[in-house]
């Protein structure tokens, strides 16, 4: 039997955001559960599960959106990781955001920049830590 939509969604949204992408989700469990249901089943059950990208493509293009967007600080950060998690460098994720100058402007990218440094550093932590 084919999986649901949610079924679909909430493995390439563990896949892809792990941790990040379930608080996500449950934030807006008492405010707006349709919201979270409907990132879970369009977002990532009909959109990740595509066929076409590779889950690496996805991000750069996810991040590439959001850095273009401004103001999404806490979303680019699930997404940061979400790369990291999917397998693509450090390097290729500032490369992305930097490809976005151009087309953005410097605030944009300062600030996206800002916030892998975060997520970069809470990452190279979890790994020390795991290493311990």
């Amino acid at each position: 039997m084919e999986a649901s939509r949610f079924e679909q969604g909430s493995q390439a949204l563990a896949a892809i955001d792990g941790k990040g992408g379930q608080d996500v989700i449950d934030s807006l469990q008492d405010i707006a559960p349709d919201l979270g249901r409907w990132i879970v089943e369009f977002a990532f059950g009909d959109i990740y599960t595509r066929e076409g990208l590779s889950l690496q493509q996805r991000e750069l293009v996810t991040i590439g959106s959001l850095v273009t967007q401004g103001d999404t600080a806490p979303q680019l950060a699930v997404h940061i990781q979400g790369a990291l998690n999917v397998g693509l460098s450090k390097e290729s994720v500032i490369e992305a955001i930097l490809q976005c100058v151009p087309y953005v402007g410097f605030p944009r990218v300062i600030n996206a920049i800002n916030v892998a440094r975060k997520v970069f550093a809470s990452a190279d932590e979890e790994s020390t830590e795991s290493k311990a």
